[in-house]
């Protein structure tokens, strides 16, 4: 594309004017950019060049606070940009801009807030941009202008009051940075056939689209925007319209993007690169393309939005759909309106290298994004308090979306492991929160990445799947309406009232609103009890440390109306609701076992009076397929956290795993892993673990050899999806326990590999687990390696494998200068670093290495990041996942208070969890551990 577009004739002569408007625009920024260049100042710092005023900490000014007035309202922008991707003569690349944003006021005031952060703004007449009248409006002089850094605005006072009802003009000049820091707009680099190449991305959400251009930066300021690239000849300029024009000149070519719909600024995107693409327009990489990479995700895309546009009884509401794979990308991907921007394993399959999990990944990620251009982008929450509609909404549907793409794996069983139960060990705390926030609980940018958490993504799908359930989906999917603009509770709600009132047979205890509202407006999730002695069903507020204070209030006690879909001796029973604390089920037999939240429909834990628990434990040994599979995994999850929060005794929670002899299912088996791999995190410092390997040999054997009969030695892959899932738990496992055999058989086929590097026959699934145990079981050759092979990889999901893997290796120096790696991003890319160092600290040996890393280097990581950067929850949850002793709790609190002026950004909570489940743990260990001992000694034997 940039290497020419042809005009049509009719459009000749608006192609001269524009060619004219081009030239003066080009010499614009080029003043811009010469301007700048002069001031010999081409340091970039959190601020602009503007003067900064201090502000007493108690200041009322609206420049204080986070949140815009509502004075003024954006219509629309016009934006060039001209991103260089060579170096300037002080060794920096940098960005040049021209922006105008036509504004209404609302209210009478003297007053402009703008977000800016980053950007240097050329002066006019001593104030930092020029303020004209429309429509025959005079508009005030400017009285004076500065950067207000702790909330990033440009201020702009006025001589004069603004009048409601009329329009003005705002237009800045700028100069910015294309750092390669992974916010707003950035530079990525990578290597292809030997040549390295530049180019320029956007990540906007959701804050740094103040770091692009000056903006009215909340997604509830939604307005038109006209975007114009200027970029060098031979590359290809990509925006969230298509492209109306594109001009060559001589060395540069100009790219004019037709007007966007009325949108959000974290939804803006551009790219500026050399990548090519495949129709329906998945752009990557050439070598990528060229190799096919792409060709999965454009297989499914047209399936997935076709099912969205019937789902959503909607047209698709763009006339584009691009979507493009980026080797620097911080989060996982981004619902640009029309430009979806993805890391590369997301979007890129490979089929020689990549595994099933890689496949699935794609499918999920593409059908989450997808969603998007309907529910987020086209109707969107006014402010980040209520992010949970957006992203829960997009995180429930994606596996419906992924499931008519894929008809055959059964996606929608999987959202029990992915979702509801990840969200359960957050939601389970008392350091958590409601899915909807009070407005004025989430107003910096730290505290709004702070959002974009698993209660946000996975409760979120937990409770509208729970909704969909007792719905029917058929209700639910006609009761949503992309109608309205502003996604908000009241408005998604009173459109399911209406549907359910339009639906025969759908009888609800209480409104929509009403029933959602304890399960939206205060946190947590009840577990509820049923005796079948008695009949008497209850709930309470579950907490992992039950004797833990909930300071957080609740209009409604937490309690919460509860849905109940049960079954009685494999029979299906009609639905219950428990509308108070507690209740009353007739026709209990304590002979006939019980078996409530059938199919986990519901957002809640599940326990029985002993009796019961005796009677599914039986059935589960004798014959476990009669209870359905995602049960399976609920009574092995439910068990275990139950123990963990001393409801039942944990030899009962322990004595769920023993039908697992008989287990070919993925899903209980993943679930079984988790909560294992829990106790491995407890026990592998202790005399525990020896015993408990014994017993996890004993129960996985049966698996490793069932998938070595229907594989032919391993040397074959099952055809079931979910099935090959399994296959990797079953060697994973074994190798780990010491399954006779499974060692030695991972470690010839990475000899074999090392022999003949270009010849890798191990099988992508399968290449996780072997490269992890071969260089555990090495030493330098082995992970030398490794590093080899991870550097010449082409592949993005073969390059995430290996990377895992080299953090597996138990000699300490190769550990260290791994983690000395991180950060060097000629080493390791900065969006890989943090999870480089998670992988580190899964690892027994590189735990404490990793922690001591983290802590010695916490403040360049969070001056490199930035205190809105999305990592630092998941780098803090890493590092202390281990965390179960007394020191290892005083070290925590000592790093909260050592960095408390530093701060942690969105880590804040994830730190406050970490000193919960810690302080958790220990009081568990101290009633528990030798119980646990016992059990595996006995069971091992």
């Amino acid at each position: 594309m940039g290497k020419g577009y042809y005009i049509s004739k009719h459009l000749a002569t608006a192609a001269m004017v524009l060619a004219a408007i081009a030239l003066v625009t080009i010499i614009a920024l080029s003043v811009v950019y010469n301007r700048e260049k002069s001031k010999n100042a081409a340091k970039f710092s959190k601020a602009t060049t503007l003067p900064v005023f201090p502000t007493p900490k108690t200041s009322n000014e609206p420049w204080d606070k986070y949140r815009l007035p509502d004075t003024l309202s954006p219509q629309y922008y016009n934006v060039t940009l001209w991103p260089r991707l060579v170096k300037n003569a002080n060794g920096m690349y940098i960005f040049t801009g021209i922006s105008g944003v036509m504004f209404t006021c609302e209210k009478k005031t003297d007053l402009i807030l703008i977000h800016s952060n980053k950007l240097n703004l050329t002066v006019f007449k001593g104030h930092h941009a020029k303020l004209t009248g429309l429509s025959g409006v005079t508009a005030p002089a400017i009285k004076t202008t500065w950067f207000q850094s702790e909330t990033q605005y440009l201020v702009i006072q006025l001589e004069g009051k603004l009048k409601p009802g009329k329009d003005y003009w705002l237009y800045t000049e700028f100069t910015g940075e294309l750092a390669d820091d992974l916010e707003g707009f950035y530079r990525s680099e990578y290597m292809e056939n030997g040549e390295k190449k530049i180019i320029a991305i956007t990540q906007m959400q959701a804050t740094y689209a103040r770091k692009a251009f000056p903006c009215f930066d909340e997604p509830g300021m939604k307005a038109v925007f006209h975007i114009t690239l200027i970029h060098d000849r031979g590359t290809t300029a990509l925006s969230n319209k298509t492209e109306n024009v594109i001009i060559d000149g001589m060395a540069i070519t100009r790219t004019i993007f037709g007007p966007t719909k009325r949108m959000s600024t974290y939804l803006i995107a551009f790219v500026v690169s050399d990548f090519t693409y495949i129709d329906v327009r998945i752009w990557a990489r050439k070598k990528a393309i060229e190799d096919r990479q792409g060709d999965y995700a454009l297989n499914i895309t047209q399936p997935i939005l076709e099912f969205f546009e019937k789902y959503y009884n909607t047209s698709y509401p763009l006339s584009k759909s691009d979507q493009i794979a980026l080797p620097d990308f911080n989060s996982g991907a981004m619902e640009n309106w029309g430009l979806v921007a993805y890391r590369e394993t997301a979007l890129l399959y490979d089929p020689r290298t990549s595994a099933n999990g890689n496949k699935q990944r794609i499918v999920t990620v593409v059908s989450h994004e997808l969603a998007h251009m309907w529910f987020g982008n086209l109707v969107t929450v006014k402010w980040w308090n209520d992010l949970w509609l957006n992203e829960g909404f997009a995180s429930y549907v994606e596996y419906l979306g992924a499931d008519y793409a894929e008809p055959t794996w059964n996606m929608k069983d999987q959202t029990i492991l992915y979702d509801l139960q990840s969200a359960f060990a957050v939601d389970s705390l008392t350091s958590s929160h409601p899915l909807s926030r009070k407005e004025e609980e989430v107003n910096t940018p730290s505290e709004i990445s702070e959002m974009f958490n698993t209660i946000s993504y996975s409760k979120g799908a937990a409770v509208l799947k729970m909704l969909s359930e007792f719905l029917t989906e058929s209700v639910f999917a006609k009761g949503l309406s992309v109608s309205f603009t502003v996604l908000s509770l009241l408005c998604l709600f009173s459109r399911l009232n209406q549907a359910v009132d339009q639906t025969p047979g759908i009888k609800l205890p209480y409104s929509v609103h009403e029933i959602m509202n304890r399960w939206i407006l205060q946190m947590g999730f009840p577990v509820v009890t049923i005796d079948t002695r008695t009949g008497n069903v209850s709930q309470k507020h579950f907490l992992l440390e039950p004797e833990a204070v909930v300071d957080r209030k609740s209009e409604f006690n937490y309690e919460w109306f509860v849905p109940i879909k049960w079954m009685k001796k494999g029979q299906v029973q009609d639905q219950l609701w428990l509308l108070q604390k507690s209740g009353t089920v007739n026709h209990l037999n304590k002979n006939e076992w019980v078996l409530a939240n059938l199919h986990v429909s519901g957002y809640f834990r599940v326990n029985y009076d002993l009796g019961n628990w005796e009677r599914l434990l039986s059935q589960l040994e004798s014959n476990h397929q009669v209870i359905p599979v995602v049960n399976r995994a609920q009574i092995l999850d439910d068990a275990f956290n139950l123990a963990r929060a001393s409801i039942i005794n944990i030899t009962l929670a322990l004595r769920t795993t023993k039908y697992l002899l008989h287990e070919r299912e993925y899903i209980p088996w993943e679930a079984a892993l988790r909560n294992l791999n829990y106790f491995f995190q407890l026990f592998d410092r202790s005399e525990v673990y020896g015993a408990m390997q014994a017993y996890l040999k004993k129960q996985v054997k049966p698996l490793f050899e069932y998938f070595g009969t229907i594989s032919s030695n391993w040397t074959t892959v099952p055809s079931g999806h979910t099935d090959q899932f399994t296959q990797i738990i079953a060697l994973s496992l074994a190798c780990s326990t010491g399954v006779e055999g499974c060692r030695e058989l991972t470690r010839s086929w990475f000899k074999k590999w090392m022999q003949n590097p270009p010849n890798n026959a191990i099988h992508p699934n399968l290449r996780s687990t072997v490269y992890c145990n071969a260089i555990a079981a090495g030493g330098a050759e082995e992970w030398n390696f490794g590093w080899q092979m991870f550097q010449k990889a082409t592949v993005a999901a073969e390059a995430v494998k290996l990377r895992s893997a080299l953090a597996c290796t138990k000699v300490p120096w190769l550990l260290n200068r791994y983690l000395e790696y991180t950060m060097n991003p000629e080493k390791i890319r900065k969006q890989d670093a943090t999870s480089t160092i998670g992988y580190i600290a899964s690892n027994i040996i590189g735990q404490p290495l990793a922690w001591d890393f983290v802590r010695a280097n916490w403040d360049y990581f969070f001056k490199l990041y930035g205190t809105g950067s999305f990592i630092f929850s998941g780098l803090i949850r890493d590092v202390t996942y281990r965390f179960c002793t007394p020191f290892e709790l005083s070290q925590l609190k000592r790093f909260q208070k050592d960095n408390a002026e530093t701060g942690f950004g969105s880590g804040t909570q994830a730190l406050q969890q970490a000193i919960e489940k810690t302080t958790a743990k220990i009081k568990w260990l101290e009633g528990n551990k030798e119980p646990v001992l016992q059990w595996f000694l006995s069971e091992s034997a």
